[in-house]
């Protein structure tokens, strides 16, 4: 865990009020990255609650600026695939003038690295998030075979569910029918389950927070790789993502 300067690089990171795990992407990262974190207000799970994230995203944009970051990352999977991660780039940059990132940009160059197609899909969300997921995801060719999900109606909530019972409801999938499980929600305690996932089923596993690392460092240069976190931000995707390109989603 990286808890030192950002001597190779300062990540200004706008996160959900409500949220519990925003530790996990420092967790994560190697030594050197530090992530400035301001929250976004969000209490409840729901998709009004998603869009109502970003409406003082400027604002809140501009704290981060204070710091000189290096790069704003708006980490809430969920909000930024309802909002558009385009007017959300375009939002920030024209307030700021510093680039931006969100988690689903970096979840769909994630699962495209991964040569991820068809996957299970694992949430915390409620029903309503969980179609209007699986829609932005067929509109970007990703044809979700199936979902499981816990789903809570708080980001505390979320939070709260244990990581042990992500391993289960994982590992209770049938490995022959997918190629990959996408656990989305940065909200979520997983970051310590990931590679014990994949050594169980033997498939790519993508997370929010572990992809959103992995986009980070790859776009800023950064060629420290972590370990234990599964074979994304290992690196074991990198030369197949340098070559195909991450590609950008569609708004919905």
């Amino acid at each position: 865990m990286s808890l030192g300067f950002g001597h190779l690089a300062r990540i200004g990171h706008l996160y959900p009020s409500g949220g519990l795990c925003d530790y996990e992407i420092q967790l994560m990262a190697p030594d050197g990255v530090q992530f400035l974190t301001t929250r976004l207000p969000f209490r409840n799970t729901g998709i009004a609650d998603d869009l109502g994230l970003v409406e003082n995203l400027e604002r809140h944009a501009r704290l981060l600026a204070d710091a000189d970051v290096d790069v704003i990352a708006v980490n809430c999977t969920a909000a930024t695939l309802l909002v558009g991660p385009d007017r959300i780039r375009e939002r920030i940059g024209a307030a700021t003038g510093i680039d931006s990132v969100t988690t689903i940009e970096a979840v769909l160059a994630a699962l495209r690295a991964a040569g991820v197609r068809r996957p299970a899909l694992l949430t915390p969300y409620p029903d309503e998030v969980v179609e209007a997921e699986l829609e932005f995801l067929r509109s970007n060719g990703i044809d979700v075979v199936t979902h499981l999900g816990l789903p809570r109606a708080t980001p505390v909530e979320q939070a709260m569910i244990e990581p042990g019972s992500w391993f289960g409801l994982a590992t209770s999938l049938d490995p022959s029918t997918i190629d990959g499980v996408l656990l989305s929600c940065a909200g979520i305690r997983v970051a310590d389950r990931l590679q014990h996932i994949e050594d169980r089923l033997g498939l790519p596993v993508v997370a929010s927070n572990q992809a959103l690392l992995w986009h980070l460092l790859r776009t800023r240069g950064i060629p420290a790789r972590p370990s234990r976190y599964g074979a994304l931000l290992a690196g074991g995707f990198d030369e197949r993502a340098d070559t195909a390109g991450s590609g950008q989603p569609s708004d919905t």
